[in-house]
């Protein structure tokens, strides 16, 4: 399914402001604006990537460019920062200067999701179907967002290592919750000093961090260095702290309402979703299209295996694609 080379793939960047947050977005595909209703030559279908937390867009560069090209090109795959995650280029803000507030608290989790549909209904014509493809804390803010805005009309929704419930009892998250809901102000000094560092240190540094992977994705190692920032691990942070505390119980209600968009894809050994929350969804929607990880991949596969997960879900989704 995948096209031969995926380096030549033009990628068009853009720094906006949505819901008076700095967002980065990525776009893969000739479509830049895709909110004109009157426009004859929009696509069908628009891929878009809601991301798990650090929520930054560069992370998924290489993963939105295999996508692209195992469509053969043929739909636009966007990829949407949450707010505030990214550090945004000179002479842009974090928080846009304007008197007019658009939500109260776009850097927590229910700010994000809202974000994200702010972005969707400024963004893109709403006769253009959807295909969500969500990433750990991003599949709860797909969620939300099905529930809340139930006239998108996704065509499907896939749901990678899924933190839709009980954050805080996975194993990661007993060890987590303490570090994020009661001493998360006590990383941001040293985050601060190292901020002065050369953005070449910076990069060493990262290097150094992921030095036990086989082969680390270079956009992962540039995109790592917006973690210097202290505004950008502030909110990073301050969003892990409110998942951690209302991420609670699964929404079975909107899952079962969507169930025939939704796919499910669990890891074997993720410590924030375990496998007994997989055999537990498994069994209370045992029509659901819900599929356990045969390959071993890592909660954070765009790390290193982003060509091998957007191939699979091109897979996936081809009998979907054939009937539009």
């Amino acid at each position: 399914m995948r096209s031969g080379s995926e380096e030549p793939v033009p990628l068009h960047e853009e720094f906006i402001y949505c819901c008076g947050a700095a967002t980065h977005v990525l776009k893969c595909g000739p479509w830049k604006d895709l909110s004109k209703d009157e426009s004859k030559n929009l696509p069908r279908l628009l891929f878009m990537i809601i991301p798990g937390n650090p929520g930054l867009a560069g992370y998924y560069r290489t993963f939105i460019q295999a996508l692209y090209c195992g469509l053969k090109q043929q739909y636009p795959v966007w990829v949407v920062s949450h707010a505030g995650h990214c550090k945004p280029p000179s002479g842009m803000e974090m928080i846009e200067d304007t008197d007019i507030k658009e939500l109260e608290d776009v850097f927590g989790l229910n700010g994000q999701v809202e974000h994200k549909l702010n972005f969707l209904k400024k963004n893109v014509s709403k006769d253009i179907k959807l295909v969500l493809i969500a990433h750990s804390i991003g599949c709860y803010i797909t969620l939300e967002m099905m529930k809340r805005a139930s006239e998108l009309q996704v065509l499907r929704s896939v749901l990678l290592f899924p933190t839709i419930e009980r954050m805080a009892q996975s194993p990661q998250g007993k060890l987590m919750t303490p570090l994020l809901c009661k001493l998360r102000y006590a990383l941001y000094m040293p985050v601060y000093l190292l901020s002065f560092l050369p953005e070449g240190v910076k990069a060493s540094l990262v290097r150094f961090a992921l030095r036990g992977m086989k082969s680390c994705d270079e956009s992962s190692i540039t995109t790592s260095i917006n973690l210097f920032s202290v505004d950008c691990i502030a909110n990073i942070l301050y969003m892990a702290s409110q998942e951690m505390m209302k991420v609670v119980e699964r929404d079975s209600t909107t899952i079962k309402q969507n169930l025939k968009k939704l796919i499910f894809y669990y890891g074997t050994g993720d410590s924030w979703c375990p496998q007994h929350y997989y055999d537990e969804i498994k069994m209370d929607f045992p029509d659901g299209d819900i599929r356990l990880c045969e390959k071993g991949l890592r909660h954070a596969f765009v790390l290193d295996a982003s060509k091998e997960m957007a191939a699979m879900i091109t897979d996936w989704l081809q009998d979907d694609l054939t009937k539009l």
